[in-house]
C-alpha cells in the first residue's frame, strides 16, 4: 500500500501508484479534474503527492503521445494565422502546466527531432529554459552555463535610463548613461521587452590582443579618444534631505543659516552656498564637507540646564553636509512638508562620471573587467583600413571561461556594422556562424574576423593577425569614485580603541592575515609595525610579579596591587586589544602575569 498526500496532508492509500498517477493525469487532461492539480509518485519514499496550492512555479509544456507531439503542423499553421490562441491550446489539452514535483516524473525533449516513445513532453522552445535576462544574451548556447548566469547578473547592474521620469525622482545611488545604444546583435527577447526603448549599453569596436600588460587579469584598455567623444559617460545622482523635527516641550529644529553663537558652529566659509532661507541654491558646485542645508537643533540634555543659565538658549549645529568623497552640482531643490506637517527639504546632487581607471565594464557574456589603462588615441593600435578600437580585450580571458559566444558576437557585430543591420543572435536559432563568415568575405574582409594591425607608437605591423569586431559593452554601477577609501588617523571605537569600520564613517582599512604575509615577504617591517600600531598603548608592569602596576602621575608614585610601593615598574608598549584580553581574564578569576626580559 502506498500513502497518498494532498497538499502535504495524508488522505489515504492506493494499491497501484503508477496506475493511480496515470489515471489522475488522464482525468485532468479530459477536463474532469481541475487543471491546477499536479501529481507525483516518489519511488524513493514510495509515496504519492498531489499539489493544488497557490504559489507554485509551473511551466507550460507540449504533451507527447507515443513519441508524437500533440501540437501538429496543422495546429501550428492555425496559430500563425491567428485562428487559435494560447488559451485554446491549454483548454484543448495540447499544452499543460507542470510544477517542479510533477516534472520529476516527466521526460522532456528539447525539440521534435529528439522525440522518442519514452518522452512525455516537448519544450515549446528550447529558449524557454532561460530566464528573461539570460535570453537577452546572444548565442548563449555557445557559452558556459556559469558564465551565462554571470552575464544575466551583470545586465542587472548595467547603467541605462532606469526610468523616463528620473529627473523628477529622489532615488538613492542611481546613474543615467548619456548615450545608450540598441545592440548590433540581439535576440528575439529584445523585441518582446522593447529593449530598443530602454537600452543599457553601447556598441564598441573591440580588438582581442594584449597591450603592454595593462589588460592582464580581466583588465580592459580604453581609447582616450573614445572617452572624450562620450563613450560610457554617465551622471550619478545622490539625494540629501533634512526636516524640522518637533520635540517634547515645544522645541523644534530650525532650517536656516546658523548663528555664530550656536554650539558646534563651523567655519564661515562652509556656509557660503546657503541663501537666506538656509538652503543651497540650484546649480551650486559643492564639494565634500560643504553645508547644503543649514540647520540648528535644541540642546540634547535639557535636564542639566538651569532656567536662568546662558546655556539654556544655546542651540547645537546639525546642518546637512556633502558626504565624504562626494561632490557634484545641486540638480534640484524641493521644499515641502512631510506627513506630520513638518518642513521637509530635499536636495539632489548630480555628478558627471567620465570613465576612469578602476571603473567596471562587462559584455553580456559574463566577461567583466575594470579599466587598467586609458591610452591616447595616437598610441592605440590601428587596422590597415585606419580603424582604431575603442576597447582592447585580453585574449587570455577566453580559453578557461569558454565564452565562445563572445567571439561570435564580435564577428556578428562586425557584419552588422558593415551591412547596416541588426544580427539575430537568439539562442538555438541564431544566424549561423558560417553565414556570418560568408557575409564578411563578401564585404571585403577576412572570413575569420582577423585583420592586419599596426603599433600606434612605432608604426610597425604586428606579426600576428588581430581579431577585431564590434561588441555590446555595458558600464556597470560599480565605479571607483564610489568605492575609493583612504584614511590616516581618525575616529576609534570606545571599547577596543581600534579604528571604526565603514567607508562612510571614515573608518580604517583592515589588514588581513594574507596582507600581513605580503609585508613580511617584502621585508617591510616598519610599515607592518605602523599597521599593527593602530591601538598601541603604554602600560606600567611590575617587574617583580609581572602584574599590571599603578602609576600616579599627580603624586609621582608607582605601586603594585600585590607587591606594594617602592618597586621597579617598567612601561611596556602593547596592543590595547591584548590589554583588554588581560582585563577579561581577570574578570573570570584568572590572574595573568607578564614576564619581562631586558631588550639589550
Amino acid at each position: 500500500m502506498v500513502d497518498v498526500y494532498l497538499d502535504e496532508k495524508f488522505v489515504g492509500t492506493v494499491d497501484n501508484p503508477k496506475e493511480f498517477v496515470k489515471t489522475v493525469i488522464n482525468e485532468r487532461r479530459n477536463g474532469r479534474l481541475p487543471s491546477c492539480i499536479n501529481i507525483e509518485y516518489d519511488k524513493d519514499y514510495n509515496e504519492v503527492y498531489i499539489h493544488t496550492k497557490t504559489g507554485r512555479a509551473r511551466r507550460p509544456l507540449i504533451i507527447v503521445d507515443n513519441g508524437v507531439s500533440r501540437l501538429t503542423p496543422e495546429l501550428k499553421e492555425m496559430v500563425e494565422k491567428g485562428k487559435i490562441g494560447w488559451k485554446d491550446l491549454v483548454n484543448d489539452h495540447i499544452i499543460e502546466y507542470l510544477d517542479a514535483n510533477e516534472e520529476e516524473n516527466a521526460y522532456v525533449a528539447l525539440n521534435e527531432k529528439k522525440l522518442t516513445k519514452e518522452h512525455t513532453h516537448l519544450e515549446i522552445s528550447p529558449v524557454a529554459m532561460l530566464g528573461l535576462l539570460s535570453s537577452l544574451v546572444p548565442y548563449a548556447n555557445f557559452g558556459q552555463s556559469s558564465r551565462l548566469n554571470r552575464g544575466s547578473k551583470t545586465q542587472k547592474q548595467s547603467l541605462g535610463i532606469y526610468a523616463t521620469n528620473f529627473h523628477l525622482r529622489m532615488d538613492t545611488d542611481v546613474s543615467i548613461l548619456h548615450y545608450p545604444q540598441k545592440p548590433m546583435v540581439k535576440s528575439f527577447m529584445h523585441d518582446v521587452i522593447r529593449y530598443d526603448k530602454h537600452p543599457a549599453g553601447q556598441n564598441v569596436t573591440v580588438a582581442v590582443m594584449s597591450f603592454d600588460g595593462y589588460n592582464m587579469e580581466d583588465g580592459i584598455i580604453l581609447n582616450k579618444g573614445s572617452v572624450e567623444r562620450g563613450l560610457a559617460r554617465s551622471t550619478y545622482f545622490r539625494p540629501y534631505g533634512a526636516e524640522e523635527i518637533r520635540y517634547q516641550g515645544g522645541l523644534v529644529d530650525e532650517i536656516g543659516i546658523p548663528d555664530k553663537e550656536v554650539k558646534g558652529y563651523r567655519e564661515e566659509n562652509d556656509y557660503r552656498f546657503l541663501e537666506e532661507d538656509g538652503i543651497v541654491y540650484p546649480e551650486a558646485q559643492v564639494n565634500q564637507e560643504d553645508v547644503i542645508i543649514g540647520k540648528t537643533s535644541p540642546p540634547r540634555f535639557l535636564g542639566e540646564i538651569e532656567e536662568f543659565s546662558i546655556a539654556a538658549n544655546t542651540r547645537r549645529e546639525s546642518s546637512v553636509v556633502v558626504k565624504q568623497g562626494n561632490k557634484g552640482v545641486v540638480d534640484m531643490v524641493v521644499v515641502t512638508e512631510n506627513g506630520e506637517g513638518n518642513k521637509l527639504v530635499q536636495i539632489r546632487l548630480r555628478d558627471q562620471r567620465v570613465p576612469e581607471i578602476g571603473d567596471k565594464f562587462a559584455s553580456r557574456h559574463g566577461q567583466k573587467g575594470v579599466i587598467g589603462m586609458i591610452v591616447p588615441q595616437a598610441d592605440m593600435p590601428f587596422t590597415a583600413s585606419g580603424i582604431v578600437p575603442d576597447l582592447i580585450f585580453s585574449p587570455h580571458s577566453v580559453p578557461s571561461r569558454m565564452t565562445i559566444n563572445y567571439l561570435i558576437e564580435v564577428l556578428a557585430g562586425k557584419v552588422g556594422a558593415l551591412a547596416g543591420r541588426q544580427i539575430d543572435g537568439t539562442t538555438f536559432s541564431a544566424e549561423a556562424e558560417s553565414d556570418l563568415r560568408k557575409m564578411l568575405l563578401e564585404l571585403g574582409f577576412r572570413e575569420n574576423g582577423t585583420e592586419m594591425m599596426y603599433n600606434g607608437v612605432t608604426g610597425e605591423a604586428f606579426e600576428a593577425k588581430i581579431f577585431v569586431g564590434n561588441t555590446y559593452y555595458m558600464k556597470l554601477k560599480h565605479m571607483v569614485a564610489n568605492k575609493m577609501h583612504a584614511r590616516s588617523s581618525g575616529r576609534i571605537q570606545l571599547l577596543t580603541r581600534q579604528p571604526i569600520e565603514g567607508r562612510s564613517k571614515g573608518g580604517g582599512l583592515r589588514l588581513g592575515e594574507m596582507e600581513k604575509d605580503c609585508f613580511i615577504a617584502h621585508g617591510a617591517s616598519l610599515l607592518l609595525k605602523e599597521r599593527f600600531d593602530s591601538d598601541k598603548v603604554k602600560i606600567p608592569i611590575c617587574e617583580k610579579c609581572g602584574m599590571l602596576a599603578i602609576r600616579d602621575n599627580i603624586k609621582g608614585t608607582e605601586s603594585c596591587s600585590r607587591c606594594g610601593a617602592n618597586i621597579e615598574v617598567s612601561t611596556i608598549e602593547m596592543s590595547y586589544a591584548f590589554k583588554l584580553l588581560l582585563d577579561e581574564l581577570k574578570a573570570i578569576g584568572i590572574n595573568p602575569t607578564l614576564s619581562l626580559k631586558n631588550k639589550f
